[in-house]
């Protein structure tokens, strides 16, 4: 199947240019100077149609003379917003516009606006969506007065991009072993199944075994560490020993994640906590036996018990020596959110195959090893760019993960396949981080009696 169309929106260089004082003219009470501001006393909001908002901070114009789209200091991505097909085709029909407020204020900690914080003015810049669905669109880059008599300025670049992307959805939670479909519109397609377990340390990892031609030996599985140390209580409360495999049509395992740190409360509490997290590794199939591709760990965040903290590295290949951190963020444990990688770090003007900041024009070609799957190069070589997400449901919901991935990071089975099992294993860390005080989900009491010790 082909994949779904998306477009971004790509909003980034943002810096605010403050007029200078005339010394022989007094300053009124609505003036902004620079001699009474701060690169931190300004943010904005980014608006667009009734997406959520994104927030940024808004650095000072490091010359207040210069009107020069490259008098100002290169910042990093501000904002960006993702247009599913159908959203898109609703969106070109109402003539959308990007508005950008500028506040002075500071951030609150979670983005959010400070109270005192003044709205000092704002920039609308319209959106012609439909140039962008074949190829990449600079819609605007420069500066803008934003409304005001004083002369206050704006720069921005705004971008919008085809972005197409593969997209799966579980027939149901991850621990019920479910099928996995691709989506296109309304046609959904299977293409992966799914087998959770529940394993016991005494007898190993018997999900690692593949059901056809995989074989394991002690050495393959020595990278794993013990699920239960010798200075642990072996009666202490304990989520360990999950795994889920996924394979594909043919039964063939194709990427798997396995618990290879229990998720254990902190001492005199009932949770899991940032100083001593659970972890899972996601492992895709090389050479006869699982090699180790990302390390997940998931936390409940201090002083919440409805926050769970996650970190995605990626861990070393033939190609790096040194693990790198792709996702570090935060989900509603109680009302579920969105785990997400993107590496987009900044809006270029102009595209450059050489340029790091050039993340793509959105078109794919080539053919995956034996697969239906096919993209620009394995992730992550590719230099940046949206390479997944995955929308899931709270712990106490029905949870059917829904995972988006960027078709430049998918040459293969393999590859859509490992960041199916990423998302599984943040779905189940949801309750794997839940209160030791509350039970889990049925069919995982049930699993993690089975493999009790």
């Amino acid at each position: 199947m082909d994949p779904c169309p998306f477009l971004r929106v790509l909003v980034g260089n943002l810096s605010l240019k403050l007029p200078r004082p005339s010394s022989a003219a007094a300053p009124t009470a609505s003036a902004v100077h620079p001699s009474s501001s701060s690169s931190s006393s300004f943010f904005c909001k980014i608006k667009l149609s009734n997406l959520p908002p994104r927030h940024a901070s808004l650095p000072l114009a490091s010359s207040p003379e210069d009107d020069s789209p490259g008098g100002h200091p290169s910042q990093p991505l501000a904002a960006s917003f993702s247009l599913p097909k159908p959203l898109l085709e609703k969106l070109a029909l109402q003539n959308p516009t990007l508005r950008v407020e500028v506040y002075r204020g500071r951030l609150g900690s979670g983005c959010g606006l400070v109270g005192g914080s003044k709205l000092i003015g704002k920039v609308c810049v319209p959106l012609d969506l439909r140039r962008a669905e074949p190829r990449a669109v600079l819609v605007h880059n420069g500066w803008v007065d934003i409304g005001r008599k004083s002369g206050e300025k704006l720069h921005v670049s705004v971008r919008a991009e085809p972005d197409p992307r593969f997209l799966f959805e579980f027939e149901k939670e991850p621990e019920c072993s479910p099928q996995v479909f691709q989506v296109q519109g309304s046609v959904k397609q299977p293409v992966f199944t799914c087998n959770f377990s529940c394993r016991n340390s005494n007898v190993g990892d018997r999900n690692l075994r593949s059901r056809s031609s995989f074989s394991e030996t002690s050495t393959s599985r020595s990278w794993i560490p013990s699920l239960v140390g010798n200075d642990k209580d072996p009666h202490s409360k304990e989520r360990k020993g999950w795994s889920i495999t996924i394979h594909d049509l043919s039964g063939s395992p194709v990427a798997a994640a396995s618990m290879v740190t229990p998720f254990v409360p902190s001492p005199g509490s009932d949770r899991v906590s940032r100083s001593n997290p659970g972890a899972w590794l996601i492992l895709r199939p090389g050479h006869g036996t699982w090699s180790p591709w990302g390390r997940l760990e998931a936390w409940l965040e201090h002083g919440s018990s409805e926050m769970l903290s996650y970190r995605f590295k990626l861990l070393p290949d033939t190609t790096a020596s040194t693990t790198a951190t792709v996702a570090d963020s935060s989900i509603s444990i109680k009302t579920g959110g969105k785990f997400s990688i993107d590496l987009t770090t900044s809006v270029s003007p102009m595209s450059s195959p050489s340029s790091s900041m050039d993340f793509g024009s959105g078109s794919w070609s080539g053919s995956g090893s034996g697969s239906d799957f096919v993209g620009l190069g394995l992730w992550p070589s590719v230099p940046g760019g949206f390479v997944m997400s995955s929308t899931m449901q709270g712990v106490d919901r029905a949870s059917k993960p829904q995972v988006e991935v960027g078709v430049q990071h998918v040459t293969c089975t393999e590859d859509a396949a490992a960041f199916v099992a990423l998302a599984a294993a943040v779905d189940l860390s949801m309750d794997a981080c839940k209160l030791f005080s509350q039970k889990l989900r049925t069919e995982l009491r049930q699993q993690s009696q089975d493999c009790a010790i």
